[in-house]
């Protein structure tokens, strides 16, 4: 007997999943690990930065005495590099070489570029042939004063963010854990990659696009395997898999056929968030709880898989992170050509965007719209969304469209 399901919006069963989870514990973590974490406490300059006057360029320190009437020829008393010092006061008709990033005598007022330098038979003394207008130094506390916020609560680290933190000295931060996933593909038929195809046989393309796309998104794939069609080894592997997993993410198995079986485990052994949903391709998406785990059952349909982990996976490993956002964006798009199917359900397209010249998204389908094609995942930039109905939509209509995090 077929089961009769209670379906609802995409939307809805978004918000389901989001509001089943929080982010995840806090920990300390050196700044070489913690690259794509989200941290949890605001960062401040613990010091000045510069905390030193920073010589521009390569060249000769002069003092403001000495600043005028060029050509001028002054006595070399010192070669600084960086990471020495001179720490004596430079002296009328002094001068010393000093290169980028070294420190600045206190009482030096211009460095004189390299450039604007002639050698002289003496080799104890440079003549120095123009100045500029740029004293050529970097004043202490040009870039952070002492205190200054560098990254706030909140901030994803990235690599520009973990180098601002190494340059004040920071070894440790306190960040949100990145959720470890699990990802069960389910399928009698499944075969994995590298192996021979018997006769009726399909290659498991879902299981390393889930891996591709959780990397991306910075979770920790704990497990990824594939069974064949069992309810008593679906049911115990799963029971397992939340002992080590803060989510699982199935693909296969969720809709209405006798060898379903992670349908039949969302009815029976877990609690049900929802079972379908009116949406094309993937309305079989199933959401529950087991053993205190959530779950998101996709599809086995490639299509559905890809197009269901951004519009339901994503959102909930971004609550699980501490995201403020998702990475993929949602936006007000307009049709660059007709769209007329009929539609019972909200069809979610994959398609192709480009920026107008007036700055509007303009967006189409790109190849299949089939549930089982896989043929333009790789050509994906965004989904839109076509609305139940009669008519579809027609060029230059708008639409909403989530312009994908990573293609």
């Amino acid at each position: 007997m077929i089961e009769k399901r209670n379906t609802i919006r995409m939307e809805q069963a978004r918000e389901i999943l989001c509001n089943q989870v929080t982010h995840l514990p806090t920990r300390k973590m050196r700044i070489g690990e913690a690259l794509n974490h989200v941290l949890q406490e605001p960062i401040f300059a613990p010091f000045s930065a510069p905390y030193f006057r920073r010589s521009g360029y390569d060249g000769f320190a002069i003092t403001e005495l000495d600043d005028q009437n060029y050509p001028i020829t002054l006595r070399v008393v010192a070669e600084v590099p960086c990471g020495e010092t001179y720490n004596k006061p430079l002296k009328q008709g002094e001068t010393i070489r000093i290169m980028t990033g070294a420190k600045v005598p206190d009482n030096a007022s211009k460095i004189i570029m390299l450039e604007q330098s002639k050698e002289t038979n003496n080799p104890n003394e440079i003549m120095l042939i123009n100045t500029q207008k740029s004293s050529n130094i970097t004043e202490v506390g040009a870039e952070f004063a002492k205190g200054d916020l560098l990254l706030d609560r909140g901030h994803l680290l990235n690599a520009g963010s973990i180098s601002l933190l190494a340059a004040f000295g920071v070894n440790e931060v306190q960040v949100i854990q990145n959720p470890k996933v699990a990802i069960l593909s389910t399928g009698s038929e499944l075969v994995a990659a590298g192996n021979p195809l018997p006769d009726g046989k399909i290659y498991n393309s879902n299981q390393p696009l889930l891996e591709s796309l959780l990397h991306i998104h910075h979770a920790e794939v704990c497990v990824a395997e594939q069974l064949p069609d069992n309810y008593l080894d679906t049911k115990n592997r799963l029971l397992e898999l939340t002992n080590i997993a803060d989510i699982i993410v199935t693909t296969g198995g969720v809709s209405v056929g006798d060898f379903d079986f992670i349908a039949d485990i969302a009815t029976q052994e877990a609690e049900l968030l929802f079972n379908k949903i009116q949406m094309r391709p993937g309305s079989p998406t199933t959401g529950m709880w087991l053993n205190n785990t959530l779950i998101i059952a996709l599809s086995g349909n490639p299509g559905a898989c890809f197009t269901g982990f951004y519009l339901l996976v994503e959102p909930v490993l971004a609550v699980l992170m501490g995201k403020g956002e998702t990475a993929t964006k949602k936006v007000q798009a307009k049709m660059a050509t007709d769209y007329t199917k009929n539609n019972g359900y909200d069809r979610f397209l994959r398609g192709i965007y480009h920026l107008s010249e007036t700055g509007e998204y303009l967006v189409e389908p790109v190849g299949s719209d089939m549930s089982s094609a896989l043929g333009n995942l790789h050509l994906t930039t965004c989904l839109l969304k076509i609305p139940r109905g009669k008519i579809g939509k027609r060029k230059g209509e708008e639409v909403e469209a989530w312009l994908l995090s990573s293609k």
